[in-house]
């Protein structure tokens, strides 16, 4: 009996990954690309998999990186980006960066030899017929605007952004609790019944004007040209830009310091405070509340550890703002990364809320092989939340706080990781680590676990196939 085929839309980082485990699981797929019919504002080329900003996939160092760990348990499954990467590396240090011409013109020439897979350069210009009963949607942040209508309308209007407001997110273990505390406004339970839901970061006066001088003058980003034309929205202001509007603007916005007393100095009221708020369930990631900015890195970094209790601050995340087209995921999808609405449809890649090449092609990855489990009479658990696959996976199915009214794109990082006790404490003279020592060894343990945790994971599918 033949097998009906899976439909995939999209040919970026995530369709093409996608496409290339359902089709090596014995799996035909239909690939739908527009460019070659229609361009987007960004991409230079019809080639499969085009790289439109960076060349590089960051770190390759799976032994105490996220990103390389990331890297690795994606080359133990297989996957057609990394080892395409790989092949058309080009010099970065401990990076993977790639020459980018080579890399999409082999990814496309792998694809187009592969005999289970079928491209098809054409618009999907909304919901696909009912008839396709296993859809992978990986479009991007460049969705075309007819699909991205018609998600938006079945999705409802929150539920699908079009302009990403991010704020930097801080490790937890980075910030100065000696300085910083922990209390709500007016100590006003959240939705758990906390009081005490916010770090607090107080500032002088004196300390507020140098910030606001550093913001003001700090080196900033130019939207991209298919950018340009999507404007700010007044909720979600550049923390710059508001400091341009009058100096004590950001005290009556997100840095005013009213309902709260640090209990380090219980007499001293501050002139102005940033807050954090936990954003993941493990408590290991707080955001900057209203910090989104077009401040560039590097700037971000010296500003944001002027203030008082941020100063060693260790960045999961920096800020930004862009356009960007991704589900509110943890309300739409489930675990499979199907809409819960429509489960004939999957998503993968950017628009599930990852960033970053690797990430999209991760749940592209993930995508591909419960769409082929499906297709084959198989259920296929997610990966265990301790490795990079699991983590990310969890994070935009799961891991986000109850109650809590954003979701946002992120990065694969070790905060998404569960929390690991079982690790070296001291050197090889016996002394105590501490600080980034201490970091580093953390790192590796999670890391290590990581990549036994998948390995065991791929070959239980392994199993299953025999």
């Amino acid at each position: 009996m033949s097998i009906k085929p899976i439909h995939i839309i999209g040919g970026g980082m995530a369709g093409s990954e996608a496409t290339w485990q359902a089709a090596n699981a014995g799996v035909p797929v239909i690939l739908h690309e527009m460019r070659g019919v229609k361009g987007t504002e960004a991409h230079q080329t019809d080639k499969l998999a085009e790289l439109v900003c960076s060349n590089s996939f960051r770190s390759d160092d799976h032994t105490s990186n996220a990103v390389g760990v990331l890297h690795e348990e994606m080359r133990r499954a297989n996957g057609l980006i990394i080892s395409t990467a790989a092949e058309h590396q080009v010099p970065a240090g401990s990076a993977l960066a790639v020459d980018r011409e080579g890399f999409a013109e082999a990814v496309t020439a792998k694809l187009e030899a592969h005999p289970n897979v079928t491209i098809v350069r054409e618009e999907i210009a909304g919901i696909p017929p009912e008839d396709w009963d296993s859809v992978i949607v990986a479009t991007g942040p460049l969705t075309s605007i007819p699909l991205a209508e018609a998600i938006h309308a079945h999705t409802g209007e929150d539920d699908l952004a079009f302009f990403d407001a991010i704020a930097p997110i801080v490790y937890f273990d980075s910030i100065d609790m000696d300085k910083a505390w922990r209390q709500s406004r007016y100590d006003k339970p959240g939705p758990g019944g906390d009081t005490a839901a916010y770090i607090n970061c107080p500032l002088t006066e004196e300390q507020y004007n140098a910030f606001i001088d550093a913001l003001i003058a700090g080196d900033k980003t130019e939207f991209r040209d298919w950018e340009k034309d999507t404007p700010y929205f007044e909720g979600c202001l550049p923390i710059e830009v508001m400091a341009e509007r009058g100096r004590e603007t950001l005290r009556f916005g997100p840095m005013k310091p009213v309902g709260l007393t640090n209990p380090h100095q219980p007499d001293v009221k501050a002139h102005a405070i940033v807050q954090l708020r936990q954003d993941n369930a493990l408590g290991t990631l707080w955001n900057m509340v209203g910090f989104q900015t077009k401040l560039k890195y590097g700037a971000q970094t010296d500003i944001f550890r002027m203030i008082p209790g941020l100063e060693k601050a260790e960045f999961a995340r920096l800020g930004g703002i862009h356009r960007n087209t991704f589900l509110n995921s943890p309300k739409l999808l489930d675990a499979q990364l199907r809409m819960k609405s429509m489960p004939r449809l999957r998503f993968a890649g950017q628009v599930t809320g990852v960033e970053g090449y690797v990430e999209s092609a991760a749940m592209g990855l993930l995508a591909g092989r419960f769409a082929a489990a499906e297709r084959l009479g198989r259920t296929l658990d997610a990966p265990p939340p301790t490795t990079a696959l699991g983590a990310l996976i969890t994070h935009i199915t799961g891991g986000h706080l109850e109650g809590k009214q954003t979701f946002q794109p992120m990065n694969v990082n070790f905060g998404l990781f569960p929390d690991i006790e079982d690790f070296p404490k001291k050197d090889e003279n016996g002394k105590r680590l501490r600080g980034k020592a201490k970091g580093r060894a953390k790192k590796g343990a999670q890391a290590a676990r990581a990549l036994q945790d998948i390995d065991a994971w791929l070959a239980a599918q392994a199993a299953e196939t025999v």
